[in-house]
Formats: structure tokens, sequence, C-alpha cells
């Protein structure tokens, strides 16, 4: 049976590797980030005032795109990051924060609703918690000009509104894995901890 499992959580937090692992270990294929490819990400973190209102819809649009594609697969998928928490969280963090003002904000979230009125929602949501230390030394250790500028400030008020926003998550079955200390890439342990938490969902 096809399913649908997303991986949320912070910048920082581990969602890439634990969906590499969790790839090679079940079969899974990934849906892509929109980050990968957005060509207003360096403008956005350069100036997040000017480019957080076209960032956000160039990654409302990719997401929806990705949910066509889903459904003409058969194949189980695993996706970085769902809509909901580009919304409720990014753009809101954007948006009281002064970086996007109340008529973008208000646009753009009118058209999450619609757009995510129409989706499915994940059979499994994993969520990473990571306190913002953790979530600089993997920036630091990543290839990512942009995300290394990133400040402490931005990911605290990021994890804030994730508290807020998992501990109220009713869409679909959770699982909360603490990322603080986790090394999928080499630790035995924690790839075993890893799959057994998740394996009666999969």
């Amino acid at each position: 049976m096809k399913k649908y499992i997303a991986v949320a959580g912070n910048i920082g937090s581990g969602k890439s590797k634990l969906i590499e692992f969790l790839c090679s270990s079940y079969r899974l294929t990934p849906i892509g980030k929109p980050s990968d490819d957005n060509p207003y990400i360096d403008n956005f973190y350069n100036d997040m005032s000017q480019w957080s209102f076209h960032s956000q819809i160039y990654t409302l649009s990719k997401k929806f795109l990705h949910f066509q594609k889903l459904s003409t697969t058969h194949h189980s998928v695993i996706q970085s990051r769902t809509i909901h928490e580009d919304a409720e969280i990014f753009a809101r963090n954007l948006y009281k924060s002064g970086h996007m003002n109340e008529t973008d904000f208000t646009t753009y979230y009118n058209l999450y609703k619609s757009i995510s009125s129409v989706i499915p929602a994940p059979d499994l949501l994993i969520y990473l918690h990571s306190s913002v230390t953790a979530s600089r030394k993997r920036l630091l250790a990543k290839s990512c000009p942009h995300e290394k500028l990133i400040p402490d400030s931005y990911l605290k008020h990021l994890n804030r509104l994730y508290v807020n926003w998992i501990a109220d998550y009713d869409l679909s079955e959770v699982v909360i894995i603490d990322t603080e200390q986790l090394d999928v890439s080499s630790s035995l342990v924690d790839r075993v901890d890893i799959l057994e938490a998740i394996e009666r969902f999969i």
C-alpha cells in the first residue's frame, strides 16, 4: 500500500540525513525540496523583507506540483517539510517579525488554505526536535553558504512556533524524535532506535 510520509523540523534539525537513511532502509521515493532550486533563496537571506513573499509563493507552488505528481505515482514517498510548516511556521514568522506585510501574508495564507484543503495529509509525520545550538552545529557542517548566515534569533523564533504547531497538529499519526545527539550516519544504535520508532507505521 502506498504511503505518504513527511519529515518536519526546523532548519538544521537533521531532516536530510534522516530521509537519506529511511530511503536506504525502505522503498521510499523522496519528494524534492523546493529550496534546492529556489531562485529567490539567496536574495531572501540577504534581504528577507524584500523577498519573503516571492520565496514563500515559489515554495508553495512547488509543493503543490509535488502533490500533483504524488497522485500519479504508485510508490511510497517521503517529503522534507510539509506545506503546513511553510505557512504556519515560516510565513507566519516572517509576518510576525515584520519581514512580510499584512497584505502579502493574507494573500499568501488564503492561497495556502485553498491548496491545503485539496491535498492529502501525511500517513505519518516524523517531527525532529532540535535545540538552536545543535541546529547551528549542523548548519556549519553543511555546504550551503546562505544557511550558515542564518542568525540564531531566526532559528529560535522558528523553534517556538514549531513547539506550538506540533502540540496542536492532528492531521495524522506523529512520531517525535529528539535529534540533539542523533547521528543516523554513523551510529548503529541511533539507526535501530529510529526504525523501531516508526516500524509499525511503515
